[in-house]
């Protein structure tokens, strides 16, 4: 586990419990010859915190200007890509997602952290747009830090996702109506 996905575990579990939701955050173990879906999963009954979240760090001292799809996500041995494996596993299990990207700045300079909504990056990898620049990615809602600890606000990062937007159409449809 590195320390962004056990940081914002930390994190995620203290919001929890500060809140006194009954929800937790957990990382699932990574064995070495299997695939886990996503590193940081969070259970909850309310839907803002039934959360899967994928998390990479950028080196920004070290010159990276963008997360690109080809070097920091994988594929697996039947040729499939990680951003299509964690849709379809988001997809299925009715999990909110997101990319959780923290850019490291280099000794003494605090690290950011930014919440992608997964929809905004299939969208971009569907569209063969593969990278996603650090302007771009400081555009998304900032996950602000708090000391070590990351301050975490779910709903500061979108309310719907495609499983939800869909669902309020489909109940439109059926009202005779339309969700537009």
């Amino acid at each position: 586990m590195t320390e962004f996905e056990r940081v914002l575990v930390n994190s995620f579990n203290a919001y929890i419990e500060e809140k006194g939701i009954r929800a937790i955050s957990y990382r699932l173990k990574q064995h070495r010859f299997t695939s886990q879906f996503l590193d940081v999963l969070v259970d909850s009954l309310d839907p803002d915190l039934y959360l899967g979240i994928e998390c990479k760090s950028i080196s920004v001292d070290k010159g990276a200007n963008a997360l690109y799809f080809s070097q920091h996500f994988t594929v697996d041995k039947k040729g499939i890509h990680q951003i299509e494996r964690i849709s379809d596993y988001l997809n299925r299990s009715g999990r909110r997602g997101f990319l959780a990207v923290e850019l490291r700045l280099g000794t003494g300079r605090e690290r950011e952290a930014y919440m992608v909504p997964w929809e905004d990056l299939e969208k971009l990898y569907r569209t063969k747009n593969l990278k996603l620049t650090v302007e771009e990615i400081r555009s998304f809602p900032e996950i602000k830090r708090d000391g070590k600890d990351y301050m975490i606000n779910p709903r500061e990062w979108g309310r719907k996702n495609r499983w939800e937007k869909d669902s309020l159409n489909e109940a439109a449809e059926n009202l005779g109506e339309s969700n537009d």
